[in-house]
């Protein structure tokens, strides 16, 4: 009886290693699960970009506002009759200059 219990054991054994960690085994079906998912979340995002760079060039191909719009803002352009205002900051005050040396530099020891 023994040595039966010890054959039933080794061969339920001997089954369930490739169920586990054979090469279609749990272990293995995990790891590719994670990689679907993460696959499947890089495609969404790719997804929107596609969807928003459609609807530019749809807006592009029919109305003029969206080239104005971009000639304005990318290429600095103005219409005809218009001007352009830019302000800038205002430049921090430079130090004090001082004065300049009439001889050659001193040499250091």
């Amino acid at each position: 009886m023994r040595l039966l219990c010890l054959a039933l054991l080794a061969l339920t054994l001997a089954t369930q290693y490739p169920l586990w960690w054979g090469k279609g085994g749990w272990l293995s079906v995990r790891g590719l699960q994670s990689e679907v998912k993460a696959e499947t979340d890089n495609n969404q995002a790719l997804t929107a970009r596609n969807n928003a760079l459609a609807a530019e060039v749809q807006d592009l191909k029919t109305g003029t506002s969206a080239v104005e719009e971009r000639a304005r803002s990318e290429l600095n352009m103005i219409r005809e009759g218009e001007y352009f205002v830019q302000i800038l900051p205002p430049e921090p005050a430079a130090p004090a200059a001082a004065a300049p040396r009439t001889g050659p530099p001193p040499l250091g020891h």
